[in-house]
C-alpha cells in the first residue's frame, strides 16, 4: 500500500466529540489529540471496542481494522484552528473511521498527498 500524507483541519480542537462517548476523545489540546488519532491508528484497540458495541460485532468489516504502526501524527494551533498532518499507508476509509469515532465530523481534509 502506499504511505499518504493527510493534510486536516479541525476548527475548535477543545470542544470537539465523537457522537458516543465510549469511542470519543476528549482532551483539549492538539497534541492530545495527536496522540490519540496516532494510537488509534497504530493499535487495533480502538477498533475492537467500537466493533464489539455493535449489534452484530461478526458482521463487521474486518478490513476497518487495520493498522499502521508506523502512522505519524502531528497537529498544531494555527490562529484559531488546528491543522493535523497524518503519514500513513492506512487507506481512507480506516483513517475516516478512526477520525468519525474520535471526534465525528469535526475534521476536514485540506489535501492528500503521497508521503
Amino acid at each position: 500500500m502506499a504511505r499518504n500524507h493527510y493534510y486536516l483541519s479541525i476548527a475548535d480542537i477543545a470542544h470537539v466529540r465523537g457522537e458516543d462517548d465510549r469511542f470519543s476523545w476528549d482532551g483539549v489540546s492538539p497534541a492530545g489529540f495527536a496522540a490519540a488519532l496516532q494510537s488509534a491508528l497504530r493499535s487495533d484497540e480502538l477498533f475492537q471496542r467500537w466493533r464489539a458495541a455493535q449489534p452484530d460485532p461478526d458482521a463487521v468489516d474486518e478490513a476497518l481494522g487495520d493498522t499502521d504502526p508506523t502512522a505519524r501524527v502531528d497537529a498544531r494551533m494555527i490562529d484559531l484552528h488546528t491543522e493535523v498532518d497524518l503519514i500513513t499507508d492506512l487507506p481512507m476509509t480506516v483513517v475516516r473511521q478512526r477520525l468519525y469515532l474520535l471526534i465525528g465530523g469535526a475534521w476536514q481534509l485540506r489535501d492528500l498527498r503521497a508521503a
